[in-house]
C-alpha cells in the first residue's frame, strides 16, 4: 500500500535543504522501488504571509492522512513583531499538539571525519553516540494558563504554566526505556526535581516506570549538572529522558559536541507510529538564498522518516552510510569546513550523496 509523506518546506533556509531531501526520495522512488506519495503545504511564516494563519487547515488534514512529514525550518525577524498566535512557532507547537507528537528523539552523533570540528577536544567527543528522548507535547510550552497581564500597579507580568500529568510521564518514559534496551541499556533522566514539583513527580513516575525494565541501568540528574556533564563527560551519556524545555536546551548543547547544529537530525513521533522529521536547527534566514546552507542534518531527518514511521531500514542505513562516505571525501559545507576540505554547496552537497548512495 502507497503511504503518504508530506513535505513542508518552511521558511529561511527550509526549501533549500528540504530540496536535497526530495532529491534523495526521488530517486529512491524512481530507482529502488521505494512505494510513496509526495504532498506539500505550507507551514510556518510562509502560510502566515499565504493564508494568514501559521498552520492552515489543508496543511493540517494533509499531515493528519500522512504516514509522515518531512518539515524544513519555521520562522524569522519578519514574524517577530506580529501577533503572537500568528507567528510561525505557534504552527510548530499546533501541529505537534493536532498530531500528537509527544516523543522527540534527537541524536546527537559524533562522525568521526568531524571531530576537529566539534567545541570539544577530539578525545572528549570521539564515538560520541547520545540520544535525547525529549518529552513533545506537555510542560511549559503548552501549560494554561498562559499570557502577558497588566497587574495593579500597571506593572507587565509574563507568565507560564509548567504541568506534567502521570499518563504524560510514563509514555515518554517507556519510548526511552524501550530506546535504550536496543542501545547500550542505560537513561539518565533529566529533571529539577529539587525546586519544582512537576519535575518532582517525574522522578517518581520515571522511577516507578524503570521497576518494569530491570535491565535498563537508570540515573536521575539535575538539569544543571547535566549541561554541565554534556561538556565535561559526554560519553558516560546513552539515552537522555527529558521535559520538553530541558530537552530543547540540552539537544542544542549536544549539537555543537558534533560539530555543527547542520548535522543533527530528528524525530517527533505518534504512538501510531507516524511521526514528523526535521533538522533540530532554525530557519537560518541571513543565510537563506546563498547555497551554502548545511543539508545533511535534513538527509538525515530522512533516514530517520524511513526507520521508524515507514519501516524502511536499509535504505535509512544507506542514507546514513551515503554521509558518512562523502564526509570521508573531504566533502564539507561552509558550516563544517576545515583546511585541506572541500567546500561545497548546498545543492552540491545534496548530489553528492545521491551519487554516494548510487555506487554504494
Amino acid at each position: 500500500m502507497t503511504k503518504k509523506i508530506l513535505i513542508l518546506p518552511g521558511d529561511g533556509i527550509g526549501p533549500e535543504i528540504v530540496a536535497q531531501a526530495e532529491k534523495v526520495l526521488a530517486y529512491l522512488i524512481n530507482e529502488r522501488g521505494l512505494d510513496v506519495a509526495i504532498e506539500h503545504g505550507l507551514l510556518g511564516g510562509c502560510a502566515v504571509d499565504a493564508a494568514g494563519v501559521p498552520l492552515p487547515d489543508d496543511t493540517l488534514a494533509k499531515a493528519k492522512d500522512s504516514a509522515a512529514v518531512l518539515l524544513g525550518a519555521v520562522g524569522g525577524p519578519k514574524w517577530e513583531s506580529i501577533e503572537r498566535a500568528l507567528r510561525p512557532e505557534r504552527g510548530l507547537l499546533a501541529i505537534r499538539a493536532h498530531l500528537g507528537l509527544f516523543a522527540n528523539l534527537r541524536p546527537a552523533v559524533l562522525f568521526p571525519e568531524l571531530a576537529a570540528a566539534s567545541s570539544l577536544k577530539a578525545e572528549v567527543v570521539s564515538n560520541l553516540d547520545i540520544m535525547i528522548v525529549r518529552e513533545l507535547t506537555g510542560g511549559i510550552y503548552f501549560g494554561e494558563p498562559r499570557g502577558i497581564r497588566t497587574l495593579d500597579d500597571g506593572q507587565r507580568q509574563g507568565f507560564n504554566t509548567l504541568v506534567y500529568s502521570e499518563s504524560e510521564i510514563e509514555r515518554i518514559a517507556r519510548i526511552a526505556f524501550d530506546v535504550a534496551g536496543k542501545r547500550q541499556g542505560r537513561v539518565c533522566s533529566v529533571d529539577k526535581a529539587n525546586v519544582l514539583e512537576a519535575t518532582e513527580l517525574w522522578r517518581e513516575v520515571v522511577s516507578d516506570v524503570a521497576k518494569g525494565y530491570p535491565d535498563i541501568e537508570l540515573q536521575h540528574m539535575y538539569v544543571d549538572n547535566a549541561a554541565m556533564q554534556l561538556v565535561r563527560a559526554p560519553k558516560q551519556f546513552d539515552v537522555i529522558l527529558t521535559t520538553n524545555l530541558f530537552g530543547d536546551i540540552l539537544s542544542d548543547l549536544a549539537s555543537m559536541l558534533t560539530g555543527s547544529i547542520g548535522m543533527l537530525p530528528s524525530a517527533s513521533l505518534a504512538s501510531d507510529g507516524s511521526g514528523m522529521y526535521e533538522p533540530i536547527h532554525g530557519s537560518a534566514p541571513d543565510i537563506a538564498g546563498q547555497d551554502i546552507a548545511n543539508p545533511l542534518a535534513t538527509l538525515l531527518s530522512l533516514s530517520m522518516l524511513l526507520r521508524y514511521s515507514l519501516v524502511e531500514v536499509k535504505l535509512a542505513d544507506e542514507i546514513e552510510q551515503a554521509v558518512s562516505r562523502v564526509l570521508k571525501e573531504g566533502l564539507r559545507t561552509k558550516d563544517i569546513h576545515s583546511a585541506g576540505m572541500k567546500c561545497v554547496g548546498t545543492n552540491e552537497m545534496g548530489d553528492a550523496v545521491i551519487k554516494a548512495l548510487q555506487t554504494k
